[in-house]
């Protein structure tokens, strides 16, 4: 269930931990929607909270090994303040760049999380924003923004001048709708999860349509509202097939490698939770974490998530560290899965 290996191909990730807890404020995660793995070796996860909720929205900053450093960009209209963080991405210079698709805009932090500017407004016109999501950086530091709600990807350079657009509402390829997550792979190409379309779609630097891969199922290789997309050095993809609630991993020709659907661990702050809480560590003792499917009699994967802890539920993003690990943010058991390559 938690594994499988298209036409017996070898394994491309492995489990490795995951991190997390759901929390209102301070550590832990609420809803969160996108992980930053940065080059200082830290964590940003963006919180979107539940309905906007005051206490919930925040970024906050964790490693690999769970250690937890703080929060910044709380819930609020001002500069350095966040309303419903939905994506983020690190410059070359080590700043930190959160997509609000509530407030139309981008708001830059340094990895204290003090606020560094903002920019970005509600319209259609060029340069201008509606619902932004995911963020990617090019090795020139420009900005490609996912501008969901106006079907198209929009180019900045780093403090926001506008560069280029491409992108329409519509189904042909070069096409998109409600584009989510963005990224750039090594050799400069835009790889785009094209949600709407149930497709991943891989532009050139100036927009022009390369190939797309997917269409609307549940086999390997297809996927069902994908959220977001990585890309290696390798040219494989890894893809969060959102409405799937998995994880797929193509080759450079979108062939499927390996289709993960959870293998979460308890993190290290739940378990100290339950140290500290003992009766809600002797109830989940006792709990049946991996009930019988059949006898549930359940037939999508949505169910199958809510029902069984370690599997993915609500997978949101992907994201690649330098050292080739995969960062699953997962929205509804607000956590993160953390897989590593195999070789």
């Amino acid at each position: 269930m938690a594994i499988s290996v298209p036409n017996g191909r070898t394994d491309v990730l492995e489990y490795s931990t995951t991190i997390g807890i759901v929390a209102m404020e301070g550590r832990g995660f609420e809803y969160p929607t996108d992980t930053v793995a940065a080059k200082n070796g830290r964590l940003y996860v963006l919180n979107r909270s539940r309905d906007f909720g005051e206490r919930g929205v925040r970024v906050t900053v964790a490693d690999l090994e769970s250690e937890f450093y703080g929060t910044f960009g709380h819930y609020g209209d001002g500069d350095g303040q966040l309303v419903s963080p939905a994506g983020a991405a690190e410059d070359s210079q080590g700043r930190i760049y959160v997509a609000d698709d509530y407030t139309h805009r981008i708001t830059v932090f340094d990895y204290e999380g003090n606020f560094v500017s903002k920019w970005g407004s509600l319209g259609t016109d060029k340069g201008e924003l509606d619902g932004p999501s995911g963020v990617a950086f090019d090795v020139d530091d420009n900005v490609y923004v996912a501008d969901t709600h106006n079907n198209r990807v929009q180019k900045f350079t780093a403090s926001g001048v506008f560069l280029l657009a491409f992108g329409s509402r519509g189904s042909a390829e070069g096409h998109l709708n409600l584009p989510w997550g963005v990224t750039v792979a090594p050799g400069g190409d835009v790889v785009v999860a094209d949600w709407g379309n149930n497709r991943i779609q891989r532009f050139s630097p100036d927009g022009d349509f390369i190939a797309a891969w997917g269409r609307s199922v549940g086999g390997d290789g297809e996927f069902l509202r994908p959220s977001g997309v990585a890309v290696d050095e390798r040219g494989y993809m890894y893809v969060s097939d959102w409405g799937n609630e998995r994880v797929q991993v193509l080759d450079v020709d979108g062939n499927p490698l390996q289709v993960l659907r959870g293998q979460a661990t308890l993190s290290k702050w739940a378990a100290n939770f339950l140290e500290i809480n003992r009766e809600e560590g002797e109830a989940r003792a006792s709990a049946n974490l991996e009930p019988d499917l059949a006898s549930l009699d359940l037939d999508d994967p949505h169910a199958e998530s809510a029902h069984i802890e370690k599997l993915f539920w609500s997978p949101m993003s992907v994201k690649l560290d330098q050292e080739g690990r995969l960062y699953v943010t997962e929205g509804n058991r607000h956590r993160i899965q953390v897989y590593q390559r195999t070789s």
